[in-house]
């Protein structure tokens, strides 16, 4: 079966699919895979004997029989067609796709070889969904991620700008459902996320397919092959430079498989070798300045482990009280112990006891200040409690008295600090079972930050909560602090925490005795953390954003108690001065008012565009040009463009005009893009595009790339288009000085 492990002889059963496809006396049952007239649908291994690694074989001491048979194989011959291609497993599929891209049979056969992978990958992707599998950067995410952009792009070289991924997964349940029922019960969700994946894929694919044929053209003149694999390339190969399709990969996220696949279908190899080796020089770059820290963090964890091999763990008194004696066991500055330490600056203390919570379960450290025992003067201001170890609570912060190690200091938490922490503590474990309730149980937690300014939970959902879900969430929420249900803990074995129906958090780890925090009759769940006494003390609840920070994950963030009383506040004072400033009689009067200003403005707007008020003379935006540095002009101009291929028209006319200086043009949309252009003598000054970009994108948030003298970013912030062309020209002004 391998070279080494169980092996034996082999049965096979061939099927002769008639003389007239014989390509000669080569054409034997053992040689199927290279002559038509034969194909091999069942293969039988008798597993008699072990293969060693040194040639020898030895006995089994339970034989068997490996047997593996072709669905696809058995039904072309039951069926009487050519191929596995031409069953009807997958001729539905070809049927969809010939419909979207109006090919005829002739067309077909031509194209057949893209129609084919189009077909086997709709259904591999259809069905690794369907099992749970979500597009990602690794694993097992990664493999389903590789297949649909393979098959994005055979669409792209048929023709098919569109997405049309879901159509075919569409075609693939319809086909399958009968003996996979589950197909059909997951459609939605199977064709939302093939859906996103290729939509999201589409402007990767456009702008890396530009990028890379530029680089092959100067390398052969070979015609283009679809299907032509890389393995098949002779040895005189032309060779795509490493560091090129690192480039192509690292700027524009361009997979280094597609470009290996494509670059091949044009006659040229690429140096996998020196791809590698820009990765890890890229990589060597980045571990370069963080080695030094690692080894200071190595040292002062074999620091802290002596500590508390001496000391013993901490006792943390915290879940009782936020004041309490405790007996200063080290005291640490700049990785190294003291006996006694005086004056100012920082350093960090260890106590035998503490009501500190150190940062944990996504919750932050304590804050508050060491004093004089039995609370005299303040001799320590404690920023931050950690546990850089399992069991010892490290207090860092500010000196600016005397500590000796073996002395008695109150330890006194910043009570109202903590206070904000457990109502948004609480209130994380109430959002929780509140989404799951609303969203469903598959929206688990994922990480999360509890701080006493706000909370943040991370969970897995491959869209936006709707309006109706996110106020489900929130009235849920509000409906359990307003029971002013009892908040209790419980320290048990981990076998029946999780019996009760306990939820374990995120990538925790625990014990065989485990801390549990139940909201009576609400929810239950593994935590260390702290907590309020009752729901009531949460006292408000209001979601402030739910974005998505991943493929498949999102992020809410909330806040509580006096927070939440502020944020809604404010938020009633600014739709109070936005009434006011669009003279809407009440706040109640806002929406109508917006509205008939909206119809104004599409007015104004069409009166300028049939009064020729449309897009500016190029001629009259260079003549008006900004000098923002000595011999550097600038032409930043924004408009509400009908297409991308008017907006880069627009830019390239301007460009036609100006032969020196920049060339910002936004595009004004609700994913707002920006176009910039620098002049070859600009260049030579040191002004890149890439860099303008850069600086635009971050009122926009967005992302952008190129070259230095042609670069482009999208944003998701509409409102952010003035001030990125405002950045563009303040990076040229500072540049010039």
């Amino acid at each position: 079966m391998a070279e080494t492990g169980p092996c034996g002889p082999c049965s096979e059963i061939h099927f002769d699919r008639g003389a007239e496809l014989s390509e000669g006396p080569h054409c034997l049952p053992d040689h199927s895979e290279h002559c038509p007239r034969w194909l091999e649908v069942w293969n039988l291994v008798f597993m008699e004997s072990e293969q060693r690694a040194d040639g020898t074989r030895v006995p089994l001491p339970m034989k068997s029989v490996d047997t593996g048979m072709g669905l696809e194989r058995l039904t072309s011959v039951i069926q009487q067609v050519s191929t596995n291609y031409d069953t009807d497993l997958f001729t539905p599929i070809h049927t969809a796709m010939r419909e979207l891209l109006g090919h005829d049979p002739e067309v077909f056969e031509a194209e057949r070889f893209s129609y084919q992978v189009i077909a086997d990958h709709s259904r591999a992707v259809t069905f690794l969904v369907a099992d749970g599998v979500a597009p990602a950067n690794d694993g097992r995410g990664y493999v389903l991620r590789r297949i649909i952009r393979r098959a994005v792009r055979h669409g792209r070289l048929l023709g098919r700008r569109e997405p049309f991924m879901d159509v075919t997964a569409g075609v693939v349940i319809d086909v399958m459902k009968g003996a996979y029922p589950y197909l059909d019960e997951q459609r939605a969700r199977i064709l939302k996320v093939i859906h996103q994946e290729e939509t999201q894929f589409a402007r990767t694919l456009e702008t890396g397919t530009s990028h890379l044929e530029a680089a092959l053209a100067p390398l052969t003149k070979t015609e283009r092959t679809i299907g032509r694999r890389p393995e098949s390339l002779p040895e005189d190969t032309p060779v795509l430079p490493g560091d090129v399709a690192f480039r192509l990969h690292d700027t524009y996220g361009f997979p280094v498989d597609l470009t290996v696949d494509m670059a091949a279908e044009y006659g040229v190899r690429v140096d996998r070798e020196g791809f590698v080796a820009a990765m890890a020089e890229q990589k060597a770059r980045s571990r370069k300045g963080t080695k030094a820290e690692l080894a200071r963090h190595a040292e002062l964890g074999d620091l802290y482990q002596a500590i508390q091999r001496r000391s013993g763990e901490t006792r943390f008194l915290g879940y009782d009280a936020t004041t309490a004696e405790g007996r200063i066991v080290a005291i640490l500055r700049d990785g190294m112990e003291y006996q006694e330490l005086t004056g100012h600056g920082e350093a960090e203390v260890v106590l035998d006891a503490t009501p500190f919570y150190g940062e944990g379960g996504g919750q932050v450290g304590d804050r508050g200040e060491l004093l004089e025992a039995g609370g005299g003067s303040a001799l320590f201001t404690v920023d931050d409690t950690q546990k850089p170890i399992a069991g010892l609570f490290v207090h860092r912060g500010r000196l600016h008295g005397r500590l000796r190690v073996g002395e008695t200091v109150t330890a006194q938490v910043d009570a109202e600090r903590r206070a904000r922490t457990m109502r948004n503590h609480t209130a994380t474990h109430l959002l929780h079972r509140a989404l799951r309730n609303v969203v469903g149980p598959d929206a688990h937690q994922a990480g999360s930050l509890v701080a006493p300014d706000y909370l943040r939970f991370d969970y897995p959902l491959d869209r936006p909560l709707t309006a109706a879900e996110k106020t489900a969430i929130e009235d849920d929420v509000r409906r359990i602090v307003r029971e002013d249900r009892p908040v209790t803990t419980v320290v048990q074995p981990m076998a029946a925490a999780i019996a009760a129906g306990a939820d374990a958090f995120f990538d925790e780890k625990y014990g065989e005795k485990v801390r549990t925090v139940r909201v009576e009759g609400y929810s239950l769940e593994l935590c260390g953390g702290t907590h309020c006494s009752a729901s009531g003390q949460i006292g408000s609840f209001v979601i402030t954003a739910d974005r998505s920070i991943g493929a498949g994950t999102r992020r809410i963030e909330a806040v509580t108690g006096d927070g939440a009383d502020a944020l809604l506040r404010a938020r009633t004072d600014l739709l109070e001065r936005i009434a006011d400033k669009i003279g809407a009689t009440s706040v109640d009067a806002v929406p109508e008012r917006v509205a008939a200003l909206q119809d104004e403005l599409r007015e104004v707007r069409r009166r300028l565009k049939a009064g020729g008020g449309g897009l500016p003379k190029p001629a009259g935006l260079v003549a008006a040009a900004e000098e923002v540095a000595p011999g550097v002009r600038l032409v930043a101009h924004s408009a509400a463009f009908d297409s991308t291929e008017q907006w880069k028209a627009f830019a390239k006319e301007i460009r036609a005009v100006m032969s020196s200086g920049v060339i910002a043009v936004a595009f004004d949309s609700d994913a707002p893009q920006i176009f910039v252009t620098v002049s070859p003598d600009m260049v030579e000054r040191g002004i890149s595009a890439v860099e303008l970009v850069k600086v635009a994108m971050n009122p926009m948030d967005g992302r952008g790339g190129g070259r230095p003298e042609m670069a482009q970013g999208m944003g998701t912030r509409r409102d952010g288009v003035v001030a990125a062309l405002a950045a563009i020209a303040d990076t040229l002004r500072t540049a010039g000085k």
